[in-house]
Parts: structure tokens; sequence; C-alpha cells
């Protein structure tokens, strides 16, 4: 099926790689592409394969996940990157979130559950944790970014509610009936503006200064 999500599976053991494919398989519109062994080898398949989607172990020999999710974003690969972790410190996962991460789910995590975060972060949307999300706020209260907030047109604070309230793109465009190009170009000004990386930061910017819905 041409529309199948690809996904890359990127874990130091090939037990929990053959779990997570099994789970996988099953799933009408999910393909699993290739697997990687540890942070090196998924970047390189991902720069091979072009997946939608990548799941990525974050503590691996050699290069880990994080170093990987910052490589990544240095060759400027499309790919959404889920974190997939049986560690559930803050200090784990934050700095995978914080390098570009769309998300993170348990190793134990339910197929059923599986399969919907791998299809949430493919359409754009963001999957933080609670207490992961408050982590992160907290670690933006040194930044000096409280001012920049006025720069943003109406528009723009706009689509940065419908980013921090986990909008897609294309769910944005059509609530504001606007293009999904259109849609782009704000959210690029947005991340300009407010000197982020990331939707990840956006959607948090938005949440600490109050800029919802």
């Amino acid at each position: 099926m041409a529309d199948r999500i690809k996904v890359l599976l990127v874990d130091d053991h090939q037990v929990v790689r053959r779990g997570l494919r099994t789970f996988l398989e099953v799933q009408d519109d999910i393909e699993v592409v290739g697997e990687a062994a540890d942070g090196a080898e998924g970047v390189a398949r991902a720069e091979e394969l072009k997946p939608d989607v990548v799941l990525m172990d974050v503590k691996m020999p050699g290069m880990d996940g994080v170093d990987a999710l910052r490589r990544l974003r240095e060759l400027a690969n499309p790919a959404k990157v889920l974190i997939v972790t049986s560690f559930t410190e803050q200090r784990t996962v934050v700095p995978a979130l914080r390098a570009g991460a769309a998300g993170y789910v348990y190793k134990d995590v339910d197929p059923d559950a599986l399969a919907g975060a791998i299809r949430s972060v493919h359409a754009g949307h963001i999957l933080l944790q609670p207490e992961v999300a408050g982590a992160l706020l907290s670690q933006e209260e040194n930044n000096n970014g409280q001012g920049r907030g006025g720069s943003l047109t109406d528009r723009e604070r706009e689509v940065l509610c419908l980013i921090a309230d986990g909008r897609s793109n294309r769910e944005i465009a059509r609530a504001l009936v606007l293009s999904e190009k259109t849609v782009k170009t704000h959210v690029s000004n947005i991340l300009m503006k407010l000197d982020l990386a990331d939707r990840t930061q956006a959607a948090l910017w938005a949440v600490r200064h109050g800029v919802t819905g």
C-alpha cells in the first residue's frame, strides 16, 4: 500500500526489535522497512530508507538515541522520531525530547497504543506525558523569551495556540481555513521569531506563556 507509514526500528536488543516488528506487522497501514542495532546505524539506515517514523531506543552502545536524534536534525532528515524506552526518569527522556523527538512510549506499551502513537506522531502530533512536559517547562524558566511573543501576528498566535493543542499542520489548515502550505509558513515564522528549534519547543513555549485555547 502506497499510503503505509514506513517505520524504522532502532534498538540494540534484537529481541525488542523482533517484538516491535511482531506488534506492527498486523497493522494494515504500517510497514517496518528496516532495523538498526545502534544510533549510528540508525542514522545511516534512516538516510537510506527514508522512513516516515523512527522508533528509537535511548540507551544504546556507541551513538545513543539522543546523539542519533541530533545527527538526524543536522542532516535535516524529515522522519519523526518516537522514543521507545524502558527508562522513566526525566533525566533520560527530557534530553531526547529536547533533541527533537516527537514523543515517547515505554517498551511494555500495548500494541494498539504503540500503533496509535506511530500514527499520531506521523500526523504531526506531540506525545508528552504531563510530568515530562512539566520538566521541560521548568527548564524554560531561565529563558528570556517572555517578550518575544509580542512580535507574533494575530494569525501566528492562532497557529501557535493550535500547535500547543497538538494539532497537525493539516488540522490547523482545516480549522483556520488556510492551505497547508500557508500553515507551514506560519509555523516557520513562529519558530524563527521565538528562536525555537521545533514544534515541541513551540508547544511548550505556548503553554508556559499562556498562548493556549
